[in-house]
């Protein structure tokens, strides 16, 4: 499969298909108007789009959706996108840089030196 890459917009769209497993077009187009505002045509639009770059499988009858590809699989693309953008790839570049932003307690702290310990190696 080839790396999908989503906008906030169709993001939208997949954590309700990402919390609900499956839902038929109409009921996403209610819930996007109800809490997002976008008009049906608007909904459908996504949804083709996502249909095409192959993050949504769509079954008859009815227009069922389903997602084809994990929340964590999506994180993990986009997370790494980010990082080569913004830090030339470098985890330690970020880290440092927003760490250094950050007023961390102890707990948080000694939470992050377990996560070193035990992924770092």
């Amino acid at each position: 499969m080839k790396e999908i890459r989503l906008h906030e917009g169709e993001l939208n769209v997949m954590e309700l298909l990402w919390s609900n497993k499956e839902l038929a077009a109409k009921d996403i187009s209610k819930i996007i108007k109800e809490y997002i505002g976008w008009e049906k045509n608007t909904t459908y639009t996504v949804i083709k789009r996502l249909i095409d770059k192959g993050a949504i499988i769509r079954q008859d009858p009815g227009f069922i959706c389903r997602a084809n590809i994990s929340k964590h699989k999506i994180q993990e693309i986009e997370t790494n996108a980010l990082l080569d953008k913004l830090f030339n790839s470098s985890v330690s570049s970020f880290l440092t840089d927003y760490l250094e932003k950050q007023s961390l307690t102890e707990s948080e702290l000694e939470i992050l030196d377990r996560i070193l310990i035990n992924y770092g190696r």
